[in-house]
C-alpha cells in the first residue's frame, strides 16, 4: 500500500487564534459547547483525518497567564468530552491530553482504556509533562518539578500504564452462561510495579479493547522529550518553522529509535500546521489580515509571557521594539527556544511576534491557497520531515471547512491521502501494529521451560 499522509485535527472548541472567539464565525461559548464539538468531530470525520485533538491545561490560561480574555482560558476535560462525542461518530479517532506529573499512572491506564472500548478502539493518550507554576500549586506544590525529572517520571509512569493495560489477555473474557465461567482466571496478570516515583500492584479492572491499547502520543522536542518520544511514543507531535529543522527532528527520532530496537515505521512524525486557506492567495491572505486585526494587546503580551517560560513579563515594553533577551525556565523549553528563534529570524516586534504565533504557538503557520498549501505538505512529506501533519485551524468552524473542501480534495487528487477510511480503529487508519499482550507472548516460553 502507498504511503498516504495523516492528519490529526486540532480543534479546540473555542478556537485556535487567541482572538478567534471574537471572530463572527466562531460561536462565543465554543469552549462549553458540547453541540459544536459534536459539528467539530463530524466535519473532521467528513474530512477522513485520522483524530480529533485536544490539549489541556491544569490552570486557568495558557502556560498560567490569566491577561486579557481569550476563549482558551477555560473548558471541557478531553476524555470526558470524547466519550460523550464517540456514539456521534464511526472511524474517527479521539486524542486526548493528560499529565504523567499530576496523575498516577492506575487512573490514567483506566480513563483511557475507559474510553477506548467506550469508542471501540479509537482512543489516544497524548503523554504530557504539564508545564507552569500555576499548575503545580493546584497539586501541592509552590512551583512546577525540574525538566528532568518530570520527564523522569514521565517515562517510568508510561511504563506503568502500558503494563496496566496488559492486565487482561485478549481472550481473558470467556463469559460462558452454561459453565458459569466470566474469565480465565490465568489470563490476568499483576503488574507489581515497584519503582523510583509508583508503586503499583494492578490488575487494571478495565479489559483491552478492538486495538489492543490506545495509541501513545507525545509531543516533547527537548532532549529529554526525545528520548522519551524515541522510547514510547507512536506518534509525535511538533512544532517546526522550516523542512530543515523538521527533517532534523523527524532523522533524529528515527534514529534514536531504531537504536532503541523499535521499527521506525511505527513511529509517525505529525508537525502542526495552521492552515489559511484562500480560493486566491489575496483572499488567503485577507482572512489573515481580518484575524489578526482582532487581537488584544493584552492578550498577545500574556500569550508570550505564557510561551516564554512564565517569568519575563512584557508588560510596560515597547511592543513595537524587541524581544527582550530571557533565561529559559524549568517549564517547556523546546517551545521557548523557538519563539527566540521566529523572533531573531524574522527581526519580529513584540507586536509582530505575538501576531505570527497566535494562531499557532510557534506551529508553522501557512498563508495561500489550496494549491500552495499541499505544496508544502507534499515537499514535508517526500523529504524526511513528516509522516502526516496536525491541522490547526485558526477559528472554528470556517478554517476547518475551508481545509476539509478546498485542501483534503487537493490532497486526494494527488494520491497523498485516502478516500475512504481503511479500518474501524484508530491504530488501523493510522497504519500503526496492534501491540501484542506481553503475557500472551511470555506464556508459551514459561511452557516450554517446565
Amino acid at each position: 500500500m502507498a504511503r498516504k499522509i495523516r492528519l490529526g485535527a486540532f480543534l479546540p472548541g473555542g478556537g485556535q487564534h487567541i482572538a478567534s472567539w471574537r471572530h463572527p464565525d466562531q460561536p462565543v461559548d465554543g469552549a462549553v459547547s458540547f453541540e459544536f464539538h459534536k459539528q467539530l468531530a463530524q466535519t473532521a470525520e467528513r474530512g477522513l483525518f485520522d483524530a480529533y485533538f485536544l490539549a489541556d491545561n491544569l490552570a486557568v490560561g495558557f502556560g498560567g497567564a490569566r491577561e486579557g480574555g481569550n476563549a482558551r482560558v477555560a473548558g471541557f476535560e478531553p476524555t470526558t468530552l470524547f466519550s460523550a462525542l464517540a456514539p456521534f461518530t464511526t472511524n474517527l479517532g479521539f486524542i486526548a491530553t493528560s499529565s504523567t506529573t499530576y496523575e498516577e499512572p492506575y487512573l490514567t491506564a483506566r480513563k483511557f482504556a475507559s474510553l477506548d472500548l467506550i469508542s471501540g478502539g479509537r482512543a489516544g493518550w497524548n503523554v504530557v509533562t504539564t508545564t507552569g507554576d500555576s499548575a503545580a500549586q493546584n497539586f501541592n506544590l509552590d512551583t512546577q518539578l525540574p525538566h528532568a525529572s518530570r520527564y523522569k517520571r514521565a517515562a517510568e509512569h508510561v511504563d506503568v500504564v502500558k503494563a496496566l493495560w496488559d492486565s487482561f489477555e485478549d481472550d481473558a473474557f470467556v463469559r460462558d452462561v452454561e459453565s458459569g465461567v466470566f474469565y480465565d482466571k490465568a489470563k490476568l496478570h499483576e503488574t507489581n510495579h515497584r519503582g523510583e516515583h509508583f508503586q503499583v500492584r494492578g490488575p487494571l479492572n478495565v479489559p483491552r479493547s478492538p486495538q489492543g491499547h490506545p495509541v501513545i502520543v507525545q509531543a516533547g522536542q527537548s532532549e529529554d522529550g526525545r528520548d522519551l518520544a524515541a522510547a514510547t511514543a507512536e506518534v509525535i507531535f511538533t512544532a517546526h518553522q522550516h523542512l530543515e529543522t523538521a527533517q532534523e527532528f523527524y532523522r533524529d527520532i528515527k534514529t534514536r529509535a531504531r537504536r532503541l530496537g523499535r521499527d521506525p515505521n511505527h513511529i509517525l512524525v505529525m508537525p502542526g500546521v495552521s492552515p489559511f486557506v484562500g480560493r486566491t492567495l489575496a483572499e488567503a491572505q485577507e482572512k489573515y489580515e481580518r484575524l489578526t486585526s482582532l487581537i488584544l494587546e493584552e492578550d498577545g503580551v500574556g500569550l508570550l509571557n505564557g510561551l516564554t517560560g512564565g517569568t519575563l513579563d512584557l508588560k510596560g515594553y515597547d511592543l513595537d521594539g524587541p524581544l527582550p533577551v530571557a533565561p529559559p525556565t524549568e517549564g517547556m523549553k523546546s517551545r521557548q527556544a523557538l519563539l527566540r528563534q521566529i523572533a531573531d529570524e524574522n527581526n519580529f516586534t513584540i507586536r509582530q511576534l505575538y501576531q505570527w504565533v497566535a494562531s499557532a504557538r510557534g506551529h508553522y503557520t501557512i498563508v495561500g491557497t489550496p494549491e500552495t498549501i499541499v505544496d508544502t505538505l507534499q515537499e514535508w512529506f517526500e523529504n524526511e520531515a513528516a509522516d502526516g501533519f496536525n491541522i490547526l485551524p485558526p477559528w472554528l468552524p470556517t478554517a476547518l471547512d475551508d481545509f476539509v473542501d478546498l485542501v483534503i480534495p487537493e490532497l486526494q487528487r494527488r494520491g497523498l491521502f485516502r478516500t475512504e477510511y481503511e479500518g474501524t480503529t484508530l491504530r488501523e487508519n493510522l497504519g500503526l501494529p496492534y501491540p501484542v499482550n506481553r503475557w500472551s507472548v511470555e506464556r508459551p516460553v514459561a511452557q516450554a521451560a517446565e
